[in-house]
């Protein structure tokens, strides 16, 4: 004996599966909307850094082996141009470089939480002893501090 089946019947799977689709494609959407009217209401900067003053009390490498030891004093203003978010600092590290080699260990700044267009100032001792520097950079770094112009660059990570 064969089964009569209805056109309208057969579909019944198709027609989850577009329901599933389409309840997925309006949360996403939901989501979406949510994300951009947050981002546009809130209008999140970023905050600007500004080196205000680098002082060396210590400077010295020695050509064999070349190792570098200095202690530099940097003051630092950072400020957030935010007018509804705060910006909470979870760990800083700040070091100097020379020709893209790290001369100095990582100095951390504690923890912090910056407020509505607040501004903050640190002056953190950067310092290096007996650093070891790559062989092309030793004695460039000799001749650099010879002429009485080093050309460092104070590097910020942060989360």
């Amino acid at each position: 004996m064969s089964t009569k089946q209805c056109s309208h019947h057969q579909n019944k799977g198709h027609k989850l599966l577009k329901r599933v689709f389409y309840t997925l494609l309006a949360i996403l959407a939901i989501l979406l909307l949510t994300f951009l009217i947050t981002w546009a209401i809130l209008k999140p900067k970023k905050p600007t850094f500004v080196l205000q003053d680098a002082t060396i009390s210590a400077f010295n490498v020695t050509p064999t082996p070349n190792l570098h030891t200095s202690n530099l004093q940097v003051t630092l203003t950072w400020r957030t141009p935010n007018t509804r978010i705060g910006i909470f600092y979870d760990k800083i590290d700040i070091f100097a470089t020379y020709r893209s080699q790290q001369i100095t260990y990582y100095t951390t700044i504690l923890p912090t939480y910056q407020g509505h267009k607040d501004t903050n100032v640190w002056s953190p001792f950067i310092y290096g002893t007996s650093v070891p520097v790559a062989p092309t950079n030793g004695p460039a770094l000799s001749q650099d501090q010879a002429n009485g112009d080093i050309s460092l660059v104070i590097k910020i990570n942060g989360k």
